[in-house]
């Protein structure tokens, strides 16, 4: 049984169950006067230290940065009151999917808060026009759709984020009409569910890092309620490491050309061909990668082999020169 899991998970419907108590009360925060928005969020309500909404986000944003949450500033916390009617059209359209999961599903829609990460200038869009152009940007590592990730998980999010101009980074904060969820595998060119049985994917069962909102259903599965603006330190690069745990390998004990390389004799080419993109397009987080697509068994037994050899190698080489072995 996985303990952390389960208390992750206990978390995340807590989250939900309180932001839900009050989610109806819209009537403290634009009755005090203070809905003065935040930079370019004009269409949206801000919230302020001491509205319950506002500060549930903010210890559930900090507390889910880890160790960088310390160093994180909120400057402001924004709502979609989704006024208009074009707003109101949206929400409505989302509560009827709700409810048409339910009965799909055998009453339960499975809906769940995401964060979702991007410029101001594509939250804006995205609060005028819904998703689309997001999808793009996913490089379809597990598919094609829009990837959201668990509420209790906004550093998966934060740590592919470029501050803007101004140096704030913005998460929306989304409810996410999920069903039932398949797992999609690293490598997937999937684009929509394997099957009736399924609604959305999910990387991993147990604990999850990512959901995938089938581009068929991102305008009516996914509702984006809260902006978060914030600054975060500008480089984040100390802050993840790949965690130790026994013989585990942390870091990149030999050239990764040459670990692909010895992979590739084991592993099928398409996850070869994934771990070659990563080593492109992510070094930084590809030896946390790596682990994920190979297993820490076989990772451990490549990098063995290989500083093995090495050594065998090197010693060697003393071992001619120092007897005196000339090549003619």
């Amino acid at each position: 049984m996985d303990l952390s899991s389960d208390k992750a998970n206990e978390q995340t419907e807590s989250f939900s169950s309180d932001l839900e108590s009050v989610h109806d009360d819209l009537e403290s925060v634009i009755s005090n006067g203070e809905s003065a928005s935040y930079g370019q969020f004009t269409e949206l309500v801000r919230l302020f230290e001491g509205d319950r909404m506002h500060d549930l986000i903010i210890r559930r944003f900090l507390s889910g940065l880890g160790s960088i949450g310390e160093f994180t500033r909120v400057f402001a916390v924004h709502r979609n009151t989704y006024s208009g009617i074009m707003g109101q059209a949206r929400m409505q359209s989302f509560q009827i999917f709700v409810k048409a999961m339910e009965k799909q599903r055998g009453g339960n829609a499975n809906v769940k808060y995401a964060w979702f990460g991007a410029t101001a200038d594509e939250i804006c869009n995205i609060m005028k026009n819904g998703f689309g152009g997001q999808i793009n940007d996913n490089n379809g590592l597990y598919g094609y759709g829009i990837y959201l990730c668990p509420d209790n998980s906004p550093l998966e999010v934060v740590k592919h984020m470029r501050e803007g101009n101004d140096g704030l980074r913005h998460l929306l904060l989304c409810r996410v009409i999920l069903g039932t969820m398949e797992v999609v595998h690293p490598g997937s060119e999937q684009f929509h569910p394997s099957s009736e049985e399924f609604d959305s994917g999910i990387d991993n069962v147990s604990s999850p890092k990512k959901y995938i909102v089938w581009s068929n259903h991102m305008n009516t599965h996914i509702l984006p309620e809260f902006v978060v603006s914030f600054k975060a330190p500008y480089s984040l690069k100390g802050f993840f490491r790949v965690p130790e745990s026994g013989g585990t390998p942390t870091s990149p004990w030999m050239p990764f050309p040459a670990l692909i390389a010895a992979l590739s004799k084991f592993l099928p080419p398409t996850t070869v061909g994934v771990l070659a993109k990563y080593h492109k397009d992510h070094k930084a987080e590809l030896v946390q990668r790596v682990r994920q697509l190979v297993g820490d068994k076989l990772l451990a037994s490549v990098i063995k082999s290989f500083r093995t050899k090495k050594a065998k190698g090197s010693s060697s080489s003393k071992q001619a020169i120092g007897g005196g072995n000339h090549v003619n």
